[in-house]
Protein backbone atom coordinates (compact mmCIF):
# COMPACT_ATOMS: atom_id res chain seq x y z
CA UNK A 1 0.00 0.00 0.00
CA UNK A 2 1.45 3.13 -1.06
CA UNK A 3 -0.67 5.82 0.88
CA UNK A 4 1.18 8.33 3.12
CA UNK A 5 -2.09 8.61 5.87
CA UNK A 6 -5.26 6.60 7.08
CA UNK A 7 -8.38 8.31 6.38
CA UNK A 8 -10.67 5.48 7.16
CA UNK A 9 -10.57 2.36 9.07
CA UNK A 10 -10.74 0.06 6.30
CA UNK A 11 -10.04 1.66 2.86
CA UNK A 12 -12.43 0.41 -0.09
CA UNK A 13 -10.78 -2.39 -1.87
CA UNK A 14 -7.49 -2.92 0.22
CA UNK A 15 -6.44 -6.34 1.34
CA UNK A 16 -7.64 -6.97 4.96
CA UNK A 17 -4.00 -8.68 6.03
CA UNK A 18 -2.26 -6.77 4.32
CA UNK A 19 -3.42 -3.52 5.85
CA UNK A 20 -3.56 -5.37 9.98
CA UNK A 21 -0.31 -5.83 9.11
CA UNK A 22 0.37 -1.97 8.12
CA UNK A 23 -1.95 -0.96 11.64
CA UNK A 24 0.32 -3.18 13.51
CA UNK A 25 3.44 -1.73 12.52
CA UNK A 26 2.01 2.15 13.17
CA UNK A 27 0.49 1.16 16.41
CA UNK A 28 4.03 -0.50 17.51
CA UNK A 29 5.99 2.70 16.02
CA UNK A 30 3.86 5.22 17.73
CA UNK A 31 3.75 3.30 21.15
CA UNK A 32 8.13 3.40 20.56
CA UNK A 33 8.07 6.73 20.23
CA UNK A 34 9.08 6.09 16.76
CA UNK A 35 8.39 7.90 13.05
CA UNK A 36 5.12 5.76 11.89
CA UNK A 37 5.27 4.57 8.62
CA UNK A 38 1.47 5.77 7.96
CA UNK A 39 0.47 8.58 10.25
CA UNK A 40 -2.78 6.82 11.85
CA UNK A 41 -6.31 8.82 11.34
CA UNK A 42 -6.52 11.47 13.89
CA UNK A 43 -9.72 10.39 15.45
CA UNK A 44 -7.20 6.93 16.40
CA UNK A 45 -4.13 8.88 17.22
CA UNK A 46 -6.42 11.20 19.92
CA UNK A 47 -7.41 8.57 21.36
CA UNK A 48 -4.11 6.93 21.79
CA UNK A 49 -2.83 9.97 23.39
CA UNK A 50 -6.04 10.35 25.78
CA UNK A 51 -5.74 6.42 27.04
CA UNK A 52 -1.94 5.99 26.97
CA UNK A 53 -1.42 7.28 30.84
CA UNK A 54 -4.39 4.94 31.57
CA UNK A 55 -4.29 1.81 29.61
CA UNK A 56 -1.24 -0.86 29.77
CA UNK A 57 -1.25 -1.86 25.97
CA UNK A 58 0.22 -5.08 26.78
CA UNK A 59 -2.23 -6.23 29.71
CA UNK A 60 -5.31 -3.48 29.83
CA UNK A 61 -7.15 -2.96 32.77
CA UNK A 62 -9.29 -5.84 32.71
CA UNK A 63 -13.30 -4.67 32.43
CA UNK A 64 -15.12 -4.40 35.75
CA UNK A 65 -17.97 -7.27 35.55
CA UNK A 66 -21.35 -5.60 37.28
CA UNK A 67 -23.05 -7.86 39.51
CA UNK A 68 -26.46 -9.35 38.28
CA UNK A 69 -29.03 -6.86 40.74
CA UNK A 70 -26.65 -3.48 39.18
CA UNK A 71 -26.84 -4.97 35.86
CA UNK A 72 -30.68 -5.34 36.32
CA UNK A 73 -30.89 -1.95 38.03
CA UNK A 74 -29.10 0.05 35.11
CA UNK A 75 -31.73 -2.23 32.11
CA UNK A 76 -34.39 -1.41 33.80
CA UNK A 77 -33.06 2.57 33.73
CA UNK A 78 -31.64 2.49 30.53
CA UNK A 79 -34.55 4.23 27.76
CA UNK A 80 -32.88 1.73 25.00
CA UNK A 81 -34.70 -1.06 26.91
CA UNK A 82 -37.98 -0.68 24.74
CA UNK A 83 -35.97 -0.47 21.77
CA UNK A 84 -34.48 -3.72 21.96
CA UNK A 85 -36.85 -5.60 19.40
CA UNK A 86 -36.49 -3.11 17.04
CA UNK A 87 -32.65 -3.37 17.10
CA UNK A 88 -32.53 -7.29 17.27
CA UNK A 89 -34.69 -7.12 14.26
CA UNK A 90 -32.85 -4.81 12.42
CA UNK A 91 -28.98 -6.10 13.34
CA UNK A 92 -29.06 -9.75 14.62
CA UNK A 93 -29.41 -11.11 11.31
CA UNK A 94 -26.76 -9.34 9.82
CA UNK A 95 -24.30 -9.79 12.63
CA UNK A 96 -25.45 -13.36 12.31
CA UNK A 97 -24.30 -13.02 8.58
CA UNK A 98 -21.30 -11.21 9.07
CA UNK A 99 -19.82 -12.93 12.27
CA UNK A 100 -20.46 -9.91 14.57
CA UNK A 101 -22.26 -9.37 18.04
CA UNK A 102 -24.20 -7.21 19.06
CA UNK A 103 -23.84 -4.81 21.70
CA UNK A 104 -26.25 -2.37 23.43
CA UNK A 105 -24.41 0.13 25.86
CA UNK A 106 -25.26 2.36 28.49
CA UNK A 107 -24.01 6.18 28.24
CA UNK A 108 -20.71 4.73 30.33
CA UNK A 109 -19.79 2.06 28.20
CA UNK A 110 -21.07 -0.67 30.32
CA UNK A 111 -22.52 -3.62 28.02
CA UNK A 112 -26.50 -3.96 29.08
CA UNK A 113 -27.26 -6.75 25.85
CA UNK A 114 -25.59 -8.98 23.45
CA UNK A 115 -26.66 -11.11 20.69
CA UNK A 116 -25.59 -12.96 18.18
CA UNK A 117 -24.53 -16.44 17.19
CA UNK A 118 -22.91 -18.59 19.63
CA UNK A 119 -19.41 -18.72 17.78
CA UNK A 120 -19.18 -15.16 17.75
CA UNK A 121 -20.35 -15.22 21.33
CA UNK A 122 -17.32 -17.05 22.64
CA UNK A 123 -15.12 -14.96 20.36
CA UNK A 124 -16.44 -12.50 22.73
CA UNK A 125 -16.43 -13.51 26.09
CA UNK A 126 -12.53 -14.13 24.97
CA UNK A 127 -12.02 -10.10 24.70
CA UNK A 128 -14.22 -9.58 27.51
CA UNK A 129 -17.17 -8.03 25.71
CA UNK A 130 -19.85 -9.72 28.22
CA UNK A 131 -22.61 -8.37 29.82
CA UNK A 132 -22.36 -6.00 32.59
CA UNK A 133 -18.52 -4.97 31.55
CA UNK A 134 -17.39 -1.44 31.27
CA UNK A 135 -15.84 -0.72 28.07
CA UNK A 136 -15.14 3.01 27.89
CA UNK A 137 -11.35 4.15 26.93
CA UNK A 138 -10.02 4.82 30.25
CA UNK A 139 -10.94 1.09 30.70
CA UNK A 140 -9.77 -1.06 28.30
CA UNK A 141 -8.44 2.07 25.61
CA UNK A 142 -9.34 2.49 22.00
CA UNK A 143 -12.42 0.61 21.32
CA UNK A 144 -15.09 1.76 19.14
CA UNK A 145 -17.75 2.02 22.01
CA UNK A 146 -15.76 4.07 24.13
CA UNK A 147 -14.35 6.40 21.92
CA UNK A 148 -17.89 6.79 19.89
CA UNK A 149 -18.95 8.22 23.67
CA UNK A 150 -16.62 10.72 23.99
CA UNK A 151 -16.74 11.98 20.29
CA UNK A 152 -20.48 11.58 20.09
CA UNK A 153 -20.42 10.38 16.58
CA UNK A 154 -19.88 7.12 15.08
CA UNK A 155 -16.88 5.34 14.92
CA UNK A 156 -15.22 2.28 13.52
CA UNK A 157 -12.11 0.96 15.10
CA UNK A 158 -9.97 -1.51 13.25
CA UNK A 159 -7.60 -4.50 14.25
CA UNK A 160 -4.29 -2.57 15.50
CA UNK A 161 -6.00 0.81 16.02
CA UNK A 162 -7.30 -0.63 19.22
CA UNK A 163 -4.45 0.79 22.04
CA UNK A 164 -4.51 -2.77 23.80
CA UNK A 165 -2.86 -5.52 21.60
CA UNK A 166 -5.11 -8.11 23.11
CA UNK A 167 -8.05 -6.60 20.77
CA UNK A 168 -6.14 -6.44 17.90
CA UNK A 169 -7.95 -9.59 16.41
CA UNK A 170 -11.17 -7.47 16.31
CA UNK A 171 -12.98 -4.60 13.48
CA UNK A 172 -16.05 -2.68 15.93
CA UNK A 173 -17.99 0.30 14.90
CA UNK A 174 -20.29 1.71 17.11
CA UNK A 175 -22.68 4.61 16.67
CA UNK A 176 -24.44 6.45 19.96
CA UNK A 177 -27.61 7.33 20.20
CA UNK A 178 -28.65 10.53 22.22
CA UNK A 179 -32.17 11.56 23.62
CA UNK A 180 -33.88 13.63 20.37
CA UNK A 181 -35.51 15.69 22.83
CA UNK A 182 -32.80 17.18 24.37
CA UNK A 183 -29.26 15.48 23.09
CA UNK A 184 -28.12 13.89 26.11
CA UNK A 185 -26.10 10.37 25.77
CA UNK A 186 -28.50 8.00 26.44
CA UNK A 187 -26.59 4.79 25.41
CA UNK A 188 -24.39 3.25 21.62
CA UNK A 189 -25.21 0.10 19.58
CA UNK A 190 -22.08 -1.64 18.72
CA UNK A 191 -21.27 -4.85 16.17
CA UNK A 192 -17.70 -6.33 16.60
CA UNK A 193 -16.35 -9.88 14.82
CA UNK A 194 -13.34 -10.68 13.80
CA UNK A 195 -10.69 -8.59 12.09
CA UNK A 196 -11.39 -10.59 9.13
CA UNK A 197 -14.93 -9.91 8.52
CA UNK A 198 -14.96 -6.22 8.15
CA UNK A 199 -16.53 -4.15 5.79
CA UNK A 200 -16.77 -0.73 4.83
CA UNK A 201 -20.39 -0.37 5.30
CA UNK A 202 -20.78 -1.62 8.93
CA UNK A 203 -20.33 1.77 10.27
CA UNK A 204 -23.19 3.34 7.99
CA UNK A 205 -25.55 0.35 9.07
CA UNK A 206 -24.72 0.81 12.57
CA UNK A 207 -25.13 4.87 12.23
CA UNK A 208 -28.96 4.14 10.24
CA UNK A 209 -30.17 1.64 13.08
CA UNK A 210 -29.15 4.42 15.93
CA UNK A 211 -30.72 7.15 14.00
CA UNK A 212 -33.75 4.53 13.60
CA UNK A 213 -34.00 4.44 17.34
CA UNK A 214 -33.76 7.73 18.34
CA UNK A 215 -36.74 8.29 15.87
CA UNK A 216 -38.61 5.86 17.96
CA UNK A 217 -38.13 7.43 21.09
CA UNK A 218 -38.90 10.72 19.43
CA UNK A 219 -42.19 9.09 18.88
CA UNK A 220 -42.70 7.49 21.87
CA UNK A 221 -42.25 10.85 23.61
CA UNK A 222 -44.81 12.62 21.47
CA UNK A 223 -47.41 9.72 21.86
CA UNK A 224 -46.82 10.29 25.97
CA UNK A 225 -47.08 14.23 25.64
CA UNK A 226 -50.77 13.60 23.89
CA UNK A 227 -52.03 11.36 26.45
CA UNK A 228 -51.13 13.64 29.07
CA UNK A 229 -52.49 16.39 27.21
CA UNK A 230 -55.77 14.42 26.79
CA UNK A 231 -55.67 13.85 30.54
CA UNK A 232 -55.45 17.57 31.57
CA UNK A 233 -57.81 18.62 28.80
CA UNK A 234 -60.96 18.73 31.98
CA UNK A 235 -58.68 20.15 34.50
CA UNK A 236 -57.68 23.11 32.37
CA UNK A 237 -61.03 23.32 30.95
CA UNK A 238 -61.84 24.38 34.56
CA UNK A 239 -59.33 27.07 34.80
CA UNK A 240 -59.69 30.89 33.51
CA UNK A 241 -56.35 31.80 34.27
CA UNK A 242 -52.93 31.40 32.60
CA UNK A 243 -51.55 27.79 33.21
CA UNK A 244 -48.96 25.10 31.52
CA UNK A 245 -48.87 21.37 31.66
CA UNK A 246 -45.63 19.64 31.09
CA UNK A 247 -44.36 16.33 31.70
CA UNK A 248 -41.66 15.22 34.48
CA UNK A 249 -39.12 16.30 32.68
CA UNK A 250 -40.91 20.04 31.49
CA UNK A 251 -41.64 19.53 28.04
CA UNK A 252 -45.05 21.01 27.52
CA UNK A 253 -48.09 19.27 26.49
CA UNK A 254 -50.56 21.65 26.65
CA UNK A 255 -50.90 26.11 27.85
CA UNK A 256 -53.62 28.27 28.39
CA UNK A 257 -53.76 31.78 28.23
CA UNK A 258 -49.98 32.37 27.88
CA UNK A 259 -47.24 31.78 24.72
CA UNK A 260 -46.33 27.76 25.12
CA UNK A 261 -42.12 27.42 25.79
CA UNK A 262 -40.66 24.16 24.23
CA UNK A 263 -39.88 23.26 27.48
CA UNK A 264 -39.79 24.68 31.48
CA UNK A 265 -36.58 23.60 32.76
CA UNK A 266 -37.75 22.15 36.39
CA UNK A 267 -36.24 22.16 39.59
CA UNK A 268 -34.31 18.81 40.10
CA UNK A 269 -36.64 18.01 43.24
CA UNK A 270 -40.05 19.50 42.15
CA UNK A 271 -42.96 19.56 44.57
CA UNK A 272 -45.90 20.89 45.02
CA UNK A 273 -46.36 23.53 46.18
CA UNK A 274 -45.32 27.30 45.48
CA UNK A 275 -41.39 27.45 43.64
CA UNK A 276 -40.30 29.95 41.00
CA UNK A 277 -39.81 28.96 38.01
CA UNK A 278 -37.44 30.92 35.39
CA UNK A 279 -39.14 33.39 33.28
CA UNK A 280 -42.59 32.54 34.44
CA UNK A 281 -41.98 33.79 38.07
CA UNK A 282 -43.11 32.29 41.19
CA UNK A 283 -45.63 29.45 40.37
CA UNK A 284 -48.06 27.24 41.91
CA UNK A 285 -47.44 23.46 40.79
CA UNK A 286 -50.14 20.90 41.02
CA UNK A 287 -48.66 17.10 40.36
CA UNK A 288 -50.52 15.28 37.18
CA UNK A 289 -50.41 11.88 35.84
CA UNK A 290 -46.82 11.92 33.99
CA UNK A 291 -46.65 15.80 34.64
CA UNK A 292 -47.37 18.35 36.42
CA UNK A 293 -49.72 21.71 36.64
CA UNK A 294 -48.04 25.11 36.29
CA UNK A 295 -49.78 28.34 37.41
CA UNK A 296 -47.86 31.74 36.69
CA UNK A 297 -48.87 33.82 39.98
CA UNK A 298 -46.65 36.44 39.67
CA UNK A 299 -43.16 38.10 41.79
CA UNK A 300 -39.50 38.42 41.35
CA UNK A 301 -36.76 36.97 41.14
CA UNK A 302 -34.78 37.16 44.67
CA UNK A 303 -30.69 36.75 44.25
CA UNK A 304 -28.72 35.48 41.81
CA UNK A 305 -28.70 32.66 39.08
CA UNK A 306 -25.49 30.32 39.33
CA UNK A 307 -24.62 28.29 36.80
CA UNK A 308 -21.69 25.81 36.22
CA UNK A 309 -20.84 24.85 33.11
CA UNK A 310 -19.08 21.23 33.85
CA UNK A 311 -17.33 19.82 31.06
CA UNK A 312 -15.14 17.29 33.24
CA UNK A 313 -17.23 14.79 32.00
CA UNK A 314 -18.00 12.56 28.80
CA UNK A 315 -20.86 14.10 28.65
CA UNK A 316 -21.68 17.95 29.22
CA UNK A 317 -23.78 19.37 31.52
CA UNK A 318 -24.98 22.77 33.05
CA UNK A 319 -25.63 23.13 36.57
CA UNK A 320 -27.81 25.85 37.65
CA UNK A 321 -28.05 26.89 41.06
CA UNK A 322 -30.81 29.61 41.64
CA UNK A 323 -33.91 30.58 43.86
CA UNK A 324 -35.91 27.56 42.88
CA UNK A 325 -33.12 25.06 44.03
CA UNK A 326 -30.84 23.44 41.42
CA UNK A 327 -31.35 22.00 38.36
CA UNK A 328 -28.93 19.56 35.49
CA UNK A 329 -29.37 20.15 32.05
CA UNK A 330 -27.21 17.93 29.63
CA UNK A 331 -25.80 19.42 26.89
CA UNK A 332 -25.41 18.98 23.14
CA UNK A 333 -21.74 19.39 21.92
CA UNK A 334 -22.72 22.80 19.90
CA UNK A 335 -24.43 24.68 23.43
CA UNK A 336 -20.93 23.06 25.55
CA UNK A 337 -18.93 24.82 23.12
CA UNK A 338 -20.88 28.20 22.59
CA UNK A 339 -21.17 28.49 26.12
CA UNK A 340 -17.46 27.23 26.88
CA UNK A 341 -16.29 30.12 24.66
CA UNK A 342 -18.82 32.29 26.34
CA UNK A 343 -17.41 31.56 29.59
CA UNK A 344 -13.97 32.89 28.33
CA UNK A 345 -15.52 36.18 27.31
CA UNK A 346 -17.24 38.00 30.07
CA UNK A 347 -17.95 41.12 28.10
CA UNK A 348 -19.58 39.13 25.11
CA UNK A 349 -19.07 38.29 21.61
CA UNK A 350 -21.16 39.06 18.83
CA UNK A 351 -22.50 36.43 16.54
CA UNK A 352 -19.93 36.86 13.94
CA UNK A 353 -17.37 36.27 16.39
CA UNK A 354 -18.75 33.36 17.87
CA UNK A 355 -19.25 32.25 14.29
CA UNK A 356 -15.16 32.76 13.41
CA UNK A 357 -14.83 30.54 16.34
CA UNK A 358 -16.85 28.12 15.98
CA UNK A 359 -16.81 27.31 12.02
CA UNK A 360 -13.69 29.61 11.61
CA UNK A 361 -16.18 31.48 8.96
CA UNK A 362 -17.86 34.71 10.50
CA UNK A 363 -20.45 34.55 7.74
CA UNK A 364 -22.24 31.99 9.56
CA UNK A 365 -23.43 34.40 12.37
CA UNK A 366 -27.18 33.13 11.28
CA UNK A 367 -26.41 29.31 12.26
CA UNK A 368 -25.15 31.05 15.52
CA UNK A 369 -28.06 32.85 16.47
CA UNK A 370 -30.36 29.82 15.58
CA UNK A 371 -27.99 27.78 17.86
CA UNK A 372 -27.91 30.49 20.85
CA UNK A 373 -31.65 30.69 20.60
CA UNK A 374 -32.27 27.07 20.67
CA UNK A 375 -29.99 26.81 23.93
CA UNK A 376 -32.04 29.28 25.32
CA UNK A 377 -35.40 26.93 24.55
CA UNK A 378 -33.43 24.60 26.90
CA UNK A 379 -31.77 26.07 29.73
CA UNK A 380 -33.51 29.40 29.79
CA UNK A 381 -32.68 32.73 29.70
CA UNK A 382 -29.20 32.44 31.09
CA UNK A 383 -27.70 34.10 27.54
CA UNK A 384 -28.65 37.62 27.16
CA UNK A 385 -27.76 39.32 23.40
CA UNK A 386 -26.08 42.74 21.67
CA UNK A 387 -23.45 41.33 22.71
CA UNK A 388 -24.25 37.29 23.29
CA UNK A 389 -23.08 36.99 26.96
CA UNK A 390 -24.31 36.33 30.28
CA UNK A 391 -27.59 37.93 31.08
CA UNK A 392 -27.56 40.25 34.09
CA UNK A 393 -27.90 38.14 37.62
CA UNK A 394 -25.92 34.87 35.79
CA UNK A 395 -23.07 33.95 37.29
CA UNK A 396 -21.21 31.92 35.19
CA UNK A 397 -18.33 29.26 36.07
CA UNK A 398 -16.55 26.58 33.61
CA UNK A 399 -15.78 23.11 35.29
CA UNK A 400 -12.68 21.58 32.82
CA UNK A 401 -11.09 18.19 32.42
CA UNK A 402 -7.75 18.64 34.10
CA UNK A 403 -6.15 16.50 31.04
CA UNK A 404 -6.61 19.55 27.75
CA UNK A 405 -6.77 16.87 25.75
CA UNK A 406 -10.38 15.99 26.92
CA UNK A 407 -11.72 19.15 26.81
CA UNK A 408 -14.65 18.68 24.33
CA UNK A 409 -12.55 15.88 22.29
CA UNK A 410 -15.37 15.37 19.62
CA UNK A 411 -14.97 19.40 18.99
CA UNK A 412 -13.34 20.79 16.30
CA UNK A 413 -14.28 24.28 16.69
CA UNK A 414 -11.32 26.59 16.40
CA UNK A 415 -12.35 28.67 19.41
CA UNK A 416 -11.89 25.13 21.27
CA UNK A 417 -9.20 23.73 19.82
CA UNK A 418 -7.22 27.47 20.70
CA UNK A 419 -8.24 27.47 24.33
CA UNK A 420 -7.01 23.56 24.07
CA UNK A 421 -3.38 24.50 23.15
CA UNK A 422 -3.62 27.42 25.54
CA UNK A 423 -4.21 25.23 28.60
CA UNK A 424 -1.87 22.89 27.42
CA UNK A 425 0.55 25.75 27.70
CA UNK A 426 -0.62 27.08 30.69
CA UNK A 427 -1.94 30.40 29.03
CA UNK A 428 -5.59 31.63 29.76
CA UNK A 429 -6.19 33.94 26.81
CA UNK A 430 -9.34 34.28 25.35
CA UNK A 431 -10.20 31.77 22.79
CA UNK A 432 -11.36 32.58 18.88
CA UNK A 433 -13.28 36.08 19.83
CA UNK A 434 -11.80 39.15 19.60
CA UNK A 435 -13.73 41.90 22.31
CA UNK A 436 -17.31 42.57 21.31
CA UNK A 437 -18.85 46.37 20.68
CA UNK A 438 -22.24 45.23 18.93
CA UNK A 439 -24.45 42.01 17.53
Amino acid sequence: MRYSSLDTALPAGVDHHSHARTLYRVHEAVLAGQHPPVRPREVIAESWHRVRSQVDPDRGRPPRILEGAQLDRLRTESPLAELLPMLSQALVTVAEDARHVLLVTDPRGRILWRDGPAPMRRLADGAGLVEGAGWDEATVGTNAIGTALVLGEPTQVYSAEHFARNLHQLTCACAPVVDPRDGSLLGAIDVTGPASSAHPTTLALVHSVAQLAQAQLRGHHHAHLERLRASAAPVLARLTGKALVVDRQGWTAAAQHLAPVRRLMLPRELEAGTVWLGELGLCSVEPLPGGWLIRPGGGEVPGRTHVRLDLSGAQAHLVVTGPSGQRSHPLSLRHAELLLLLSRHPDGCSAAQLARALFGDPSRAVTVRAELARLRRQVGAIVASRPYRCAPGVNLEACLPTDAASLLPGSTAPGVRRIRRDLMCGETGVAGAEPATGR
